[in-house]
């Protein structure tokens, strides 16, 4: 579980790498605060997260960095399927044969806390800069291809974020 690691002990990894995992995490700032937590001061995150242009997601807009700070202060878990109707209505199934047709998609999401496909946020680079500095994340690049955005941080010795 991606957003529960209490079974790991506080600054044990040297680096995290997470590929591909985060847009899948209903609750984005926990899973984030989470992985910071399991990290040694000064470690390193390697964070890639998909391109929408270039899946699926494209007809959707990015998650507002507001909604992401809402999931954590309600505590949202990865139970939820709040973003479903928008999912539903926008994801470009073309771009996802597993998927099958707009019911088989629907039933599978209805099981998402079981399969873990969806991908409940949509992350475009402004997101990712703010979504680290709030868990307290200091960016040292951040890069843009067609397929994904790559993220090279490193855990911050202070609480909160590099404005505060």
């Amino acid at each position: 579980e991606a957003s529960d690691l209490r079974e790991i002990a506080s600054g044990q990894y040297d680096f995290l790498l997470s590929s591909n995992c985060l847009e899948h995490c209903a609750n984005a700032i926990k899973a984030l605060t989470e992985w910071k937590r399991v990290i040694k001061p000064g470690g390193g995150f390697i964070l890639v997260l998909p391109n929408k242009d270039s899946n699926f997601d494209h007809r959707r807009p990015a998650t507002k960095f507001e909604h992401l700070l809402d999931d954590f202060a309600h505590d949202v878990g990865e139970d939820d399927l709040t973003h479903l109707d928008e999912i539903l209505a926008l994801h470009d199934l073309s771009m996802d044969p597993p998927a099958g047709d707009l019911e088989h998609f629907r039933q599978r999401s209805l099981k998402n806390f079981e399969n873990r496909t969806l991908h409940h946020h949509v992350f475009d680079t402004q997101l990712i800069e703010k979504m680290l500095d709030r868990v307290g994340f200091d960016i040292l690049d951040l890069t843009t291809t067609k397929t994904d955005f790559y993220a090279l941080a490193t855990k911050r010795a202070e609480a909160g974020p590099a404005s505060e």
